[in-house]
C-alpha cells in the first residue's frame, strides 16, 4: 500500500522500500484517454458480429446493460482507491491484501488481472500484426507479401523499444494518440456503413446452425461484448497517476475523467454495433471493417489507426505487468531499480510473447480465460473488496 505522500521512495505491500518515479502529476483528461486506449480496442469492430447472433433486442440490451453495469464498478473501484484515509491502493493487489488478507488477498486477485491484462496484449499483439498486414496489402498492392505470423514480429519489435518509458506519465502521448486513433477508426467504420447502406436481401434473422453450435457462438457474442469493457483492469494504476490531497482526493478528477471516457465509449460502440448491423444483418464479417470493400484508402487508413490504437493499448496493459516484474525482480533477485532492470524485465516480456502470439495456441487460451475472467474482475471484485 502506497501513502499519499509524494514522494521517489515507495512502500511496497511487505514494507520495503523501493526507488520509483511517483510523480502523481496527471490531470483529470489523462484518466480519460488512458481508459479511452484501454478500454476501446479493435472488439468494437466485431460488436455487429456479436448482434447477428443475438438479434436487435438482445444485443441491444446487452450492450446498454455492459456499459450501464461496467460504469458502475468503475465509479466503486474509483471509491475504493482511496477508502482508507491517508492510503492510496495503487495496484489491486494492494486493494487485494486490504480486503482479504496478506495471504490470500494475492491469491484472489492478482491472477484475474494479470490474466485479463497479458490476455489482452496478446490479443493486441495478434490484431496489430492483422492489421498491418492488410494496410500493407492495400497500400503496396505490388509488394511481396509476408506471412501473417512476421507482420506480428515486426508489430512486436516496436514494443521493444515503447517499453522503456518507465511508467504511466511517460506513455501519456503514445495514449493520447491510441484514444483519437479508437474514435476515428470507430467513425470510419459506422460511417462508412451508413454511407453504403443496407446490402441486397438484407436479413436479421437468426443464423442457421446446430444448436449447439449456435449456443457457443452466443456465449462467444457475450465474451465479445464482455471484452469490449476491460478498462477496469488498470483503473488504479491510472488514478494512482493522479495527485491527492484532503481538499481535492483523486477520486473527484478520475471520476470525472471516466465519465468522459464512457462518454467517447458510447459514441463509438453503439453507433458501429447498431449501423453495422443494420448494413449487413448476419451477413456481417467479425471485423465490420472488412465488409467494407471502398474506397480502398480509406480502409487501409483504418487499419494504419487500429494498428496505432493497439501500439498504445498494449503498453498501458503492460505497465501494471512491468511494474509486478520490476518489484519481484528487486525483491527475489536483488536487481537495483533503473535502466538495466527495465530493459531485462520488459525485453524478456516481450521476447516470449511476440514469439507465443504467430502460433496463437496460448493467445486463444489466455484470451479466452479473460473473457471469463472479466465478469469476476469488473462486477465482482469491487462489490467483495468494498
Amino acid at each position: 500500500m502506497v501513502s499519499t505522500s509524494p514522494t521517489k521512495e515507495v512502500a511496497n505491500s511487505d514494507g520495503k522500500w523501493i526507488e520509483e518515479d511517483t510523480s502523481r502529476r496527471a490531470k483529470w483528461w489523462y484518466s480519460t484517454f488512458h481508459s479511452v486506449t484501454a478500454m476501446i480496442g479493435a472488439g468494437v469492430l466485431s460488436l455487429p458480429y456479436a448482434m447477428a447472433y443475438l438479434g436487435w433486442g438482445p444485443g441491444t440490451l446487452v450492450l446498454a446493460i455492459s456499459w450501464c453495469m461496467t460504469l458502475n464498478t468503475m465509479w466503486q473501484m474509483i471509491q475504493l482507491h482511496e477508502c482508507v484515509p491517508g492510503t492510496r491502493f495503487d495496484r489491486y493487489i494492494d486493494l487485494g491484501r486490504h480486503a482479504f488478507g496478506p495471504k490470500l488477498g494475492p491469491w484472489i486477485v492478482l491472477p484475474q488481472q494479470l490474466i485479463v491484462q497479458v490476455g489482452c496484449d496478446i490479443v493486441y499483439m495478434v490484431t496489430g500484426g492483422k492489421c498491418l498486414k492488410k494496410f500493407m496489402e492495400m497500400a503496396c498492392t505490388n509488394c511481396t507479401q509476408l506471412k501473417q505470423s512476421y507482420w506480428i514480429l515486426i508489430f512486436g519489435g516496436i514494443h521493444f523499444f515503447l517499453s522503456q518509458l518507465p511508467n504511466f506519465n511517460s506513455v501519456a502521448g503514445v495514449s493520447l494518440a491510441a484514444a483519437v486513433m479508437s474514435l476515428s477508426y470507430s467513425t470510419i467504420a459506422w460511417v462508412g456503413c451508413l454511407a453504403r447502406g443496407q446490402i441486397d436481401n438484407v436479413s436479421y434473422a437468426y443464423k442457421k446452425t446446430s444448436s449447439a453450435d449456435y449456443m457457443f457462438r452466443v456465449f462467444n457474442a457475450l465474451g465479445q461484448i464482455s471484452f469490449a469493457f476491460a478498462g477496469h483492469a488498470v483503473a488504479l494504476e491510472i488514478q494512482a497517476t493522479i495527485p491527492s490531497t484532503p481538499e481535492r482526493p483523486s477520486k473527484e478528477p478520475m471520476w470525472k475523467g471516466a465519465l468522459g471516457a464512457y462518454f467517447i465509449n458510447a459514441i463509438c460502440y453503439f453507433p458501429v454495433a447498431l449501423i453495422g448491423y443494420w448494413a449487413f444483418g448476419q451477413d456481417v464479417d467479425d471485423n465490420v471493417l472488412m465488409n467494407l470493400k471502398k474506397p480502398a484508402w480509406l480502409i487501409a487508413s483504418a487499419n494504419l489507426m487500429v494498428v496505432i490504437h493497439v501500439i498504445g493499448s498494449y503498453q498501458v496493459y503492460a505497465m501494471p505487468v512491468f511494474a509486478l516484474l520490476e518489484r519481484m525482480m528487486v525483491k527475489k533477485m536483488n536487481f537495483s531499480p533503473g535502466i538495466a532492470l527495465r530493459l531485462i524485465a520488459r525485453s524478456s516480456y516481450h521476447l516470449h510473447y511476440s514469439l507465443e502470439s504467430p502460433s496463437l495456441s496460448l493467445g486463444i487460451f489466455l484470451v479466452s480465460l479473460a473473457d471469463l475472467d472479466l465478469l469476476p474482475l469488473h462486477i465482482f471484485s469491487p462489490v467483495l473488496c468494498g
